[in-house]
């Protein structure tokens, strides 16, 4: 299968500041991106592979602290005829290594949460392009700190959220630009997803098993994000829900969200999974602080609001729970399907969804389908990865910006900081400075590979 993209050379197009190639920028003759990859556990092994299947990527070099994880892949890149990439181990600053190479345009980190603020800094001012994979930093300062950053070394940061490129949610931003469902009013999207499997394992199997442990005798995820459960009471991973939500109604780009408040419910989840798997185990008597279901109210400067839902402690089928309304229409992803008034089947009859997703499927799915066909997540992960490639050998902004990144990341510690102080309201940080009231969205406006 052929999924390799050619695209033409084009001008930087910087969106808020400018961006000023330094070091290896420049010295890239190649007609390729040159990746480093920090971390190359299971979410950086999708990113590898994605790269693998490109002869417009080099892996030039990785950086893990676990030898399995390192020897997997490895193993993987000589099955697949790829050059041995350079390795980079032996400590936790590891990585600082692999960005003074000069061979190298950009890194992708898929680390665990607590090391992306500061390898993402580090990465910045080494002058490497970084795409980050959620979330940007743990508190609201690391996040202004990464802004900072990006603008004054010119150095794009994107933050590798692929729900932004599911095939459902571009049908539906479609619709949305072409006015089918109105003025938008309210939106809604969330993680709602069983993450029991996840959060704890045998040691032996990463997902999916029926095991009790985490932290070092786990596996995999279960190894650090179980931790954040413990300790943190709030919505941990919102980009999913936010991020898509944002392109719908321009924020960052002629809206933006003002305020906000969390509320969370009490925990029983994780308990009472441990409990029924391991009667009297210990990690059954552990106080989770992380609510069971932890929802999110946003206001909107353009007077939308916005429900976000995070939902990974309780036995219940996969969900992102998009809601789209405005004032013609609305779609929802629980129920998949979609109400336009007056063009609907029947009056206050839903529609299948998928009879308008195929009907307004987006231009840049209906052009990559086939380069998409396989890749993770149902093809969004191959988008995802494509996206950032191609503004690493553009030298081009990319179509998540810092700000766009940042804005979705901060609403974890914000939640946190709102369920902490009794559910107040907080003021919402304006990463742009006030120039989200002119800036223009760039995100997936046509067929070109952005």
């Amino acid at each position: 299968m052929d999924r390799r993209t050619f695209v033409k050379s084009s001008a930087i197009a910087a969106a808020g500041f400018t961006i000023l190639p330094s070091g290896s920028l420049f010295a890239n003759v190649t007609g390729k991106a040159r990746l480093g990859y920090i971390g190359v556990g299971a979410r950086g092994m999708s990113h590898i592979a994605e790269g693998a299947l490109r002869d417009d990527v080099e892996i030039v070099a990785i950086c893990d602290t676990q030898e399995h994880s390192l020897n997997i892949c490895r193993e993987f890149l000589a099955k697949k005829g790829r050059p041995a990439a350079k390795e980079y181990t032996g400590s936790a600053d590891a990585y600082k290594k692999l960005l003074e190479r000069n061979d190298i345009d950009a890194v992708i980190i898929a680390t665990p949460w607590q090391f992306h603020y500061e390898q993402s800094i580090d990465g910045m001012k080494a002058g490497k392009y970084v795409g980050c994979e959620v979330i940007a930093g743990l508190t609201v300062d690391e996040h202004w700190d990464i802004v900072k950053t990006s603008e004054k070394t010119g150095i794009p940061y994107m933050t590798l959220e692929n729900v932004c490129y599911r095939r459902d949610v571009m049908a539906a931003l479609n619709m949305v630009r072409q006015g089918l469902f109105g003025e938008l009013i309210h939106l809604e999207g969330g993680y709602q997803h069983n993450l029991r499997d996840v959060l704890f394992n045998d040691g032996k199997g990463k997902y999916g098993g029926k095991g009790v442990e985490f932290g070092p005798k786990a596996l995999s995820e279960a190894q650090w994000r179980t931790q954040f459960n413990i300790d943190r009471d709030g919505d941990l991973y919102p980009t999913h829900g936010a991020g898509p939500v944002m392109n719908y109604i321009d924020i960052n780009h002629g809206n933006r969200f003002t305020s906000l408040v969390s509320f969370s419910s009490k925990a029983r989840g994780l308990s009472t999974y441990i409990e029924e798997l391991a009667p009297g185990h210990p990690n059954a008597k552990i106080n989770y602080k992380n609510g069971d279901v932890t929802t999110t109210m946003i206001n909107c400067a353009n007077g939308e609001t916005v429900m976000l839902s995070h939902d990974t402690h309780l036995p219940r089928p996969y969900s992102l729970g998009f809601r789209v309304q405005g004032t013609k229409g609305v779609w929802m992803d629980v129920n998949q399907s979609v109400y336009i008034e007056h063009q609907a089947k029947k009056d206050d009859v839903w529609d299948p969804a998928k009879e308008w997703f195929e009907k307004y499927d987006h231009p840049l799915w209906k052009k990559h389908d086939a380069e998409a066909a396989g890749a993770g997540h149902g093809g969004m992960d191959w988008f995802v990865f494509n996206a950032f490639v191609e503004a690493v050998k553009q030298k081009k902004q990319t179509p998540i910006d810092v700000y766009d990144s940042v804005t979705m990341s901060v609403i974890a510690p914000l939640s946190t900081q709102s369920v902490k102080e009794g559910n107040k309201t907080l003021e919402f940080p304006d990463f742009t400075k006030g120039k989200w009231q002119n800036r223009k969205s760039t995100f997936a406006l046509d067929d070109s590979g952005f």
